[in-house]
């Protein structure tokens, strides 16, 4: 899945990448707390208190953040 592979590189190469979820909701994921289950295709994220269990086929889209990054 291109998808999966896509984030997985993102995240590596960057640090940090925003996920937007099909049902809408947002979700940063950090180096340090993300792990990445290639049979299932999931993304693993260590949120502390919580785990979330993400499906990459759930993800509607991903970006990251560019300080000092200007549209003009």
């Amino acid at each position: 899945m291109a998808n999966y592979d896509n984030i997985k590189n993102c995240l590596e190469q960057n640090g940090e990448a925003m996920l937007r979820l099909d049902n809408n909701e947002s979700i940063e994921l950090h180096k340090h707390n993300v792990k990445f289950n290639d049979a299932s295709q999931e993304i693993i994220v260590d949120a502390g208190t919580e785990t979330y269990w993400i499906g990459a086929d759930k993800v509607t889209y991903y970006w990251i953040h560019k300080e000092g990054f200007s549209k003009d």
